[in-house]
């Protein structure tokens, strides 16, 4: 699978994360992964399982930055689909060393493209942008 797709997939179940809780979002998982077939690998599965568990382990701590990143805006008031892919291209920014940021955050405005509203890319990005800002990043 390629970097993309893997990426989209952890967005899908970082989503739909927000329906299940507990012992009920590890069976919607696993009913996810058995329905896909043979698209993921069992090395894809593991690693996306691994990636996912990671991101909604700093959930809290990212929702923190967004909040401080978003002008009259907070983390209970943004769509979901929004808050989902800011948390992925955070966590991928902030925590995973194999993605430079910026394709964090290209990548996030892509998703953002494709599963957003019109000003779903614009949005993230601002945030995106305050967030590497406050970071240290070097845009």
């Amino acid at each position: 699978m390629t970097r993309r797709e893997i990426r989209e997939t952890i967005f899908k179940l970082m989503y739909m994360n927000g329906f299940f809780e507990g012992e009920d979002f590890e069976t919607q998982v696993g009913l996810f992964f058995e329905n896909e077939g043979d698209k993921y690998t069992a090395e894809d599965s593991t690693y996306i399982r691994s990636k996912l568990a990671e991101i909604l382990e700093k959930e809290t701590e990212m929702d923190e930055m967004i909040d401080d990143a978003s002008e009259g805006w907070k983390v209970s008031r943004m769509n979901r689909v929004d808050l989902c892919i800011l948390r992925l291209a955070i966590y991928e920014m902030l925590y995973d060393e194999e993605i430079p940021y910026r394709v964090a955050i290209n990548e996030a405005i892509e998703l953002a493209k494709t599963f957003g509203g019109d000003e779903s890319p614009s949005f993230i990005n601002g945030i995106l942008g305050n967030i590497s800002k406050s970071k240290g990043l070097s845009m």
